[in-house]
């Protein structure tokens, strides 16, 4: 949002030092910090509440479960293709064994 560096930060401490003077800077330095930081807890509880309030917890679980659902919905489905192949070559495998054994059996006729 704000590309600020240091060269302009440094410019900006030089004007404060200037128009401040150095007797009152400490005290504006402490109060800034000040409100920074009851900005910052501001801002932390009101999060902390509308998540609280939006139940923010119980819509994170509801998508991780349903994320597991889907996931074992695409097992199922994997298990049953990978299952169907496998019937599908064991009944390949008994007709050819059925075929070798009438085969056989017709030939000793």
């Amino acid at each position: 949002m704000f590309d600020i560096g240091f060269s302009e930060l440094l410019v900006i401490a030089v004007i404060t030092l200037i128009v401040m003077g150095p007797e009152r800077l400490p005290e504006t330095v402490r109060t800034i910090s000040l409100w920074l930081g009851r900005l910052k807890q501001m801002i932390s509880s009101a999060r902390t509440e509308l998540e609280s309030e939006v139940g923010m917890g119980e819509v994170r679980r509801q998508l991780h479960n349903e994320k597991i659902l889907r996931d074992l919905e695409n097992s199922k489905a994997d298990f049953k293709n990978s299952l169907r192949d496998s019937t599908a070559e064991l009944d390949s495998a008994a007709a050819k064994i059925k075929d070798a054994v009438q085969s056989s059996e017709t030939d000793k006729s």
